[in-house]
Parts: C-alpha cells; sequence; structure tokens
C-alpha cells in the first residue's frame, strides 16, 4: 500500500530571523507517531543539521559525526534554531545547534540540540574498502510504509505519510534493507541539502530495527548518532537497522546506512522500552 501524498510542501515554513536565530512553524507532515501533539525525531534532526551546514567554517571542512539530542517533546509551535561554532580549528573543529520551543508562556525552551564533528578532507580514497551496493528502487517500484505500521495508521498521517518506503525483497543479501525518501522539502521554499534529506530519514531507523509489536511495546529513541565515511548522495538512502532490547527497560537501534554508491556511515540510537 502507497500511503497518501502529503499535502504539506515542506515540512517548516520560514518566519524570518531575530537575534541571529531563524524561525519556523512546523506543518503537519512532522507530526510523531506515538502522539499528535509533538514532531517526530526525523524533520528536526534535519533542521538542526541545516543551521550546522551554514555556519561559515575553514574551507575543506567535512562533517563526520552528528549527534542530535532530544533533550524534551518537541512541540508544533513555533520553533527557532540558531549554531554556532565551539571548537575553531583548519582540521578540526566542532560545532553546535539548538532547536527551541516557544511555550504557551511565550518562552523557548531548548529541545533538542545538535553536534557535529568537522574534519579537514583529503584524498585517502586508497584506504577505501569495496562496498556493497544495493539496487536503489525507481519511482514506479516505491512501495509504501511497513504493514505493521499501515495497521497502526502511521502510514497515513504525519511525518510518515511524507516519506516513501521500499523494503529490500525477501532473500536478498541484506533482506531488512528498507529504502526511504522524503517526498517534500525541508523548509519552503527551498531545496535541501542531501546530508540533510539523509538526517530526516536516518531517525525512523528506530522504528525499521523493531520486531516488536506497536500495540504492546512502545520504544522512543533519545538520541541519533551518524559516523560518516563520506557524504550521502541523491535522493533514496538505505537504513539495515536492528533494535537490541535490554533488560532493564532501555536497548539500542544500530543501523547500516547507504545510498546508491554503496555505504555511506552507521547510526546509533538509544532507546526508551516501555510495555503498553
Amino acid at each position: 500500500m502507497t500511503p497518501p501524498a502529503s499535502a504539506d510542501t515542506a515540512y517548516f515554513r520560514p518566519l524570518g530571523v531575530t537575534d541571529g536565530h531563524e524561525h519556523f512553524m512546523p506543518t503537519a507532515s512532522t507530526v510523531s507517531v506515538w502522539t499528535d501533539t509533538i514532531q517526530h525525531g526525523g524533520p528536526p534532526s534535519a533542521l538542526l543539521v541545516r543551521a550546522l551546514e551554514g555556519l561559515a567554517q575553514a574551507p575543506g571542512l567535512s562533517i563526520s559525526r552528528v549527534t542530535v539530542d532530544i533533550l524534551g517533546a518537541i512541540g508544533l509551535s513555533e520553533n527557532r534554531t540558531h549554531a554556532v561554532v565551539i571548537r575553531p580549528g583548519r582540521q578540526i573543529s566542532q560545532i553546535q545547534a539548538e532547536l527551541d520551543v516557544l511555550g504557551p508562556d511565550g518562552r523557548y525552551r531548548t529541545a533538542a540540540r545538535a553536534t557535529a564533528w568537522l574534519l579537514a578532507a583529503s584524498d585517502t580514497s586508497e584506504l577505501v574498502s569495496p562496498s556493497e551496493v544495493y539496487a536503489v528502487p525507481t519511482d514506479d517500484v516505491a512501495g509504501g510504509a511497513l504493514p505493521d505500521w499501515t495497521a497502526m495508521g502511521w502510514a497515513t498521517t504525519g511525518f510518515i505519510s511524507s516519506v516513501d518506503f521500499h523494503r529490500a525483497d525477501a532473500g536478498v543479501a541484506r533482506p531488512g534493507l528498507t529504502w526511504l525518501r522524503p517526498r517534500i522539502d525541508l523548509v519552503e521554499g527551498e531545496t535541501a541539502s542531501p546530508l540533510s534529506r539523509f538526517c530526516c530519514v536516518v531517525d525512523i531507523a528506530n522504528g525499521l530495527g523493531s520486531a516488536l509489536s506497536p500495540r504492546e511495546w512502545t520504544w522512543m529513541n533519545t538520541d541519533t548518532t551518524i559516523h560518516l565515511h563520506r557524504a550521502p548522495a541523491g535522493d533514496w538512502f538505505g537504513v539495515d537497522a536492528r533494535l537490541v532490547g535490554g533488560e532493564s527497560g532501555f536497548g539500542y537501534t544500530a543501523a547500516d546506512l547507504f545510498d546508491a554508491n554503496g555505504s555511506v556511515g552507521r547510526s546509533s540510537q538509544t532507546v526508551l522500552l516501555t510495555r503498553l
């Protein structure tokens, strides 16, 4: 089943800049599967990465790792982002962005933070190991959301309804590999970078890697860390994820990440496990 197209053209509408902060209004396409009063982690993660990419940096630096920490509920009221360099350098630099949410009292609360390491780029192609390359779906074979998600109604509203899903065929080398592509822009009136689109869908690894029934469990991630060995490219991104649960109410999700040219990196997420 293919989910209906989102009526929104973007996850966020720009509202302008004040005091170094960019302001945005999230659309209905950001809404979480767990409750319709908060955002899914994907669009805010992408918005934070957009803020990081907008910082002026020494030439020749590339993002090698991004960690997004979700500090609280990311609400659907006005959001704002602000990014700073916290460790400048010509070979190694660290940058950080925060996303604040406007509260009913008129004050902003920091709801998410992204920190990235940037490293000097150079030619190390002789060190690259051969990568598995998997077939990226074409538009005419793009499937819908996964069956359990459709049964829960997740595929028809909010963030999940704005993403194309295509699960690898059974019997292939990576039967858990799922290809994802956001169908709408990140910010209205802009074309998002491949990295921000990539970070928008990597948060879904937590759901893709779970074999738990959403009728019996919730598995909410508190963070997403992405380690890259090269920059992602294209529109479709592959995620092969597995959730590992522990005996004390938490666990983690680990995923191998791909684009049309092969391996891009790996991600990990801390997961809070709760029986309904």
